[in-house]
């Protein structure tokens, strides 16, 4: 036997009108608002090799005197600030819209990361930051003998 919860048309008992809540309720789940609302961080890969970890942030639209690199202690940050902002002179405005974007990702290296060595790169709205590896950190292969 399955059981079925039904809502009865209400979605919130303590509304007073039902419609403001349904209207309420689509603006505030509208796919358009949501996917604003996520993309505010930029996607990031991470990847290690045997020298060096790698780090790729996709920042499209940017240039390179946006960003913000800086390192205290262990952890990476990255920061990016945009302001644009249309003006045009001699005219009576209704509506005048301006366009601030700004992020802040932060990255804990390990131990084994070389802080001196961070170099950074931005090309195609990709930027990739390689941190190098401390040589005793590095993977260290010979060959052990069996007696």
């Amino acid at each position: 036997m399955t059981l079925v919860k039904f809502n009865n048309g209400l979605k919130n008992n303590t509304s007073a009108n039902p419609f403001f809540s349904d209207v309420f309720d689509s603006l505030i789940n509208d796919s358009f608002l949501s996917d604003k609302l996520i993309a505010r961080v930029p996607a990031v890969n991470i990847a290690e090799t045997e020298n060096e970890f790698h780090i790729e942030l996709a920042v499209p639209g940017l240039k390179k005197e946006d960003f913000k690199i800086s390192i205290d202690k262990n952890v990476l940050s990255v920061a990016a600030e945009r302001k644009a902002e249309n003006v045009e002179e001699g005219k009576k405005f209704s509506k005048r819209e301006y366009s601030y974007n700004s992020f802040v990702r932060s990255f804990t290296l390990p131990e084994s990361a070389d802080q001196s060595k961070i170099e950074a790169d931005y090309t195609d709205g990709i930027l990739k930051l390689t941190v190098a590896k401390r040589e005793e950190a590095k993977f260290q292969s010979r060959e052990i003998v069996v007696k």
